[in-house]
């Protein structure tokens, strides 16, 4: 269960029980911070938190500001700043060397634009997602719009912009952000009105395929896991593909190796190691994946066991090209030193995520340039006549 389904499912439990809920939401960021703009905490009445909004530091405050949120029924922009050390405000000394913004949002259980219901929406199927996020930065004091807005694969529209005049801009940018897969901060700037928009891409979850149900796949589902990721588990010996050697929530598949892929949809997040120990089953698992070329094909072994059966699929008359060859990785893993199944797992989810977000997996010590990009949460002026 990743973080978002967690706090759906604290928001359930708590309205279940009659509890009042607020939620945080990191939409604004200066400089650093442990986390980035759409982390999020659920912070019910009695004090329970779900996620996070930070490494900690700020929990303790954030659930003060939150239960004000639920008592008085009003959304709060709260400005965390982070970049003087000898600051004791939040009586630590953080130095993260950031200005955080934080969205307070009172949940109302009947209404079915809140932000929750609006999440909750956004992540029922595996297709990405727009949300968008309304504030004032520079009026801390007023009453915040917050999540109000939703765009859905299909380009399904739902919930409400506050402001008329602002429609056509604001869906006009969540469609954009929506084809690029790309969050984008915008301040709307209008004749009476600034305000500034979170447009938020919600990706789904990465979907870790295990091809092979072996000892050595019980710490790869318990780390992707962990990590909140969906996970699949394939083998064709039903004596080890079986629900009691892995997480509850991980699909189990046995089947044929030709079978496997009318059984499992594969997106932008699906990705795929193959690790069965039996030549066979892989080279028929490899025949399959090459032309679909999901984002990632792990193979577990040596580099000669993958280039034996490339070669042996070239002699059936199978055209590989260099766009599928760059989806293959094999030896599977980015080079760790690696040596017992739990960290060869690590090492493999670690290149996972690598590829995936585009980065190469280097030591941050050697990084010349920050952490996280200014550029991916600079926000930039439009004006609206």
């Amino acid at each position: 269960m990743n973080a978002l389904q967690e706090i759906i499912a604290a928001f359930e439990k708590a309205t279940k029980a009659g509890q009042k809920t607020a939620l945080a939401t990191v939409v604004q960021l200066n400089g650093s911070s442990y986390r980035r703009p759409g982390a999020r905490m659920l912070i019910n009445d009695i004090g329970e938190m779900t996620g996070a909004i930070s490494g900690g530091c700020l929990e303790g405050d954030a659930l003060r500001k939150a239960l004000l949120a639920i008592g008085q029924q009003q959304s709060k922009l709260v400005v965390y700043d982070t970049s003087d050390e000898d600051d004791v405000a939040l009586g630590v000394q953080l130095g993260c060397a950031g200005i955080i913004h934080v969205l307070f949002e009172p949940i109302n259980p009947e209404n079915y634009y809140s932000a929750i219901q609006l999440i909750k929406k956004a992540i029922t199927v595996r297709q990405p997602a727009v949300l968008v996020t309304l504030f004032f930065p520079e009026n801390k004091r007023a009453e915040q719009p917050g999540t109000c807005f939703l765009l859905e694969h299909n380009r399904e529209i739902s919930g409400n912009i506050p402001y008329n005049f602002l429609e056509d801009s604001i869906i006009a940018e969540a469609k954009d952000a929506l084809t690029k897969k790309q969050s984008t901060f915008k301040q709307f700037i209008a004749e009476n009105i600034s305000v500034t928009a979170f447009i938020e891409c919600i990706e789904p979850p990465i979907h870790l395929v295990i091809i092979g149900a072996g000892n050595d796949a019980v710490p790869m589902v318990k780390i992707a896991t962990c990590l909140g990721w969906e996970v699949s588990v394939v083998d064709g010996r039903n004596t080890h593909a079986t629900p009691d050697r892995f997480t509850s929530s991980c699909q189990i598949l046995v089947s044929k190796p030709e079978k496997v892929l009318d059984q499992i949809t594969i997106d932008d997040q699906t990705v795929f190691v193959m690790m069965t120990h039996n030549y066979n089953y892989d080279l028929a698992m490899l025949k399959a994946l090459l032309p679909k070329m999901p984002e990632y094909i792990g193979m577990l072994g040596p580099k000669l066991k993958l280039d034996r059966m490339l070669e042996e699929l070239r002699n059936e008359g199978m055209d590989i090209t260099s766009e599928m060859l760059q989806k293959v990785y094999g030896p599977t893993g980015l080079e760790i030193g690696a040596e017992t199944p739990e960290e060869i797992a690590l090492s493999i989810i670690a290149e996972i995520k690598a590829v995936l977000s585009g980065k190469a997996g280097g030591f941050l010590k050697f990084k010349n340039d920050v952490i996280h990009s200014r550029e991916a949460i600079k926000t930039t002026e439009k004006r609206v006549d």
